[in-house]
């Protein structure tokens, strides 16, 4: 297919988006962590940017997209070689699945994928990870566990992808991916000290709804941005992205007023990031009145979710797991129900519209995910934890990160660190 200058703007445009969703992520994980570790909560969000950003284009690429058994790519790719070229053909990308953007416009897309999938889960670690065991964690967790599983459901050559899951822009490889990993590093990591006993109210609730809003922004580009052309699918991605976050912002208040008395800034910002990501995978797959209806059940099952932290004692302390990994768990299963081949031909039909196979599949996808995510991610944090520490001490942890670790406070007023 040859190269359509209105698509590569679009996907261009769609990266930048998506870039700046990693910033967003940290301002919204930032305003809900106490005053003296929200330096150290930027900071790992910015440094995925760096890090993540040099592994991709060195390899990781290669590993999702190069052409290999189904369940990880070769090196064809490393270092972007042969991506420059127009000519070039991505394993597996012909025929129905032939693409009119430049190779090295869809690796810097998926780029920014690869960037903010590891950043998630950094909320649930908050106030206690080394920043150095982090930086390990964090490359070895991209090339180990991202890619491959990136392989297995993006690339046409992944086995879940010839299998027929359907995944149109990251509800198993990033959100369940990323959720997963937090729920290890959690159980791994311990609790907060003084947790839950001790109250640990956000310090900025205006910079977590600025963070919101900026997610909300960027998911455009992540959602519409994922089919890869300016056109009807693109409009429709766009469409179910915005209904589902709003549907699920309602419900989540809902459910928080008739249980709590009240409708929180911090319950709508949840219940909207909620619905973006339980509509992840299903965006380009469903029409109608779809969107609305995933979001409301997303919005509703994650506010609950969140409260089994209690229940089971692991201390996930911004609530990556009840949103990012219950949401996408919520998304992938109810596309199994209203994926609908009249929006894209190149999707299934759910139950609601008569197939009865993907629901199959769509478990296999997670089940997959959630078995090699959990597994390499605990064997990793292990290794680290015995090489470096996993946790910071006792001491840095009362202090908090941001002068202890980065030597630095993020309010000075009147000269006092607020």
């Amino acid at each position: 297919m040859d190269i359509d200058t209105g698509n590569t703007a679009w996907v261009l445009a769609s990266a930048a988006l998506v870039l700046f969703m990693t910033p967003g992520l940290a301002l919204f994980y930032g305003g809900m962590v106490r005053a003296k570790n929200v330096l150290a909560m930027l900071m790992q969000n910015f440094f995925a940017m760096g890090l993540v950003s040099v592994l991709w284009a060195a390899i990781g690429f290669s590993l999702a997209f190069g052409e290999g058994s189904g369940f990880v790519g070769d090196l064809a790719y490393a270092g972007l070689k042969g991506l420059g070229d127009a000519g070039e053909v991505l394993p597996g990308y012909t025929d129905d699945f032939a693409m009119s953007i430049p190779p090295v416009a869809f690796a810097a897309y998926q780029m920014m994928f690869a960037i903010i999938t590891p950043a998630l889960f950094t909320g649930a670690t908050a106030d206690r990870f080394r920043f150095s065991a982090y930086m390990l964690f964090l490359g070895a967790w991209s090339i180990l566990v991202y890619s491959p599983v990136a392989h297995w459901v993006f690339s046409p050559e992944g086995w879940l992808f010839q299998r027929g899951a359907l995944d149109f822009a990251g509800g198993a490889v990033v959100h369940i991916n990323a959720g997963v990993a937090a729920l290890v590093l959690v159980v791994v990591l311990g609790k907060r000290r003084g947790w839950p006993g001790e109250p640990m109210p956000p310090h900025s609730l205006p910079l977590t709804l600025l963070g919101t809003g900026i997610l909300w922004f960027g998911w455009f580009g992540f959602n519409a941005g994922s089919a890869l052309s300016a056109g009807g699918l693109a409009a429709q991605a766009l469409m179910n992205t915005h209904l589902a976050a709003s549907a699920a912002m309602l419900s989540w208040l809902l459910v928080e007023r008739i249980r709590d008395g009240h409708a929180t800034t911090l319950g709508g910002a949840s219940g909207a990031v909620a619905g973006l990501v339980a509509i992840t995978p299903c965006a380009g797959f469903v029409g109608g009145l779809s969107g609305i209806a995933i979001g409301a059940v997303a919005g509703v099952v994650c506010y609950f979710a969140i409260q089994l932290k209690y229940r089971l004692g692991y201390d996930d302390s911004l609530d990556v797991v009840g949103v990012h990994l219950v949401g996408g768990l919520v998304g992938s299963i109810l596309l199994g129900f209203f994926a609908d081949t009249g929006v894209n031909a190149l999707g299934a039909d759910g139950l609601f519209f008569g197939g009865s196979d993907l629901i199959v599949d769509q478990l296999v996808a997670i089940g997959a995910t959630v078995a090699y995510s959990g597994i390499v991610s605990f064997v990793l944090a292990k290794v680290i934890d015995l090489v470096v520490g996993l946790r910071v001490t006792p001491d840095q942890e009362a202090e908090g990160l941001d002068t202890a670790i980065h030597a630095e406070t993020a309010y000075a007023l009147g000269g006092r660190i607020g």
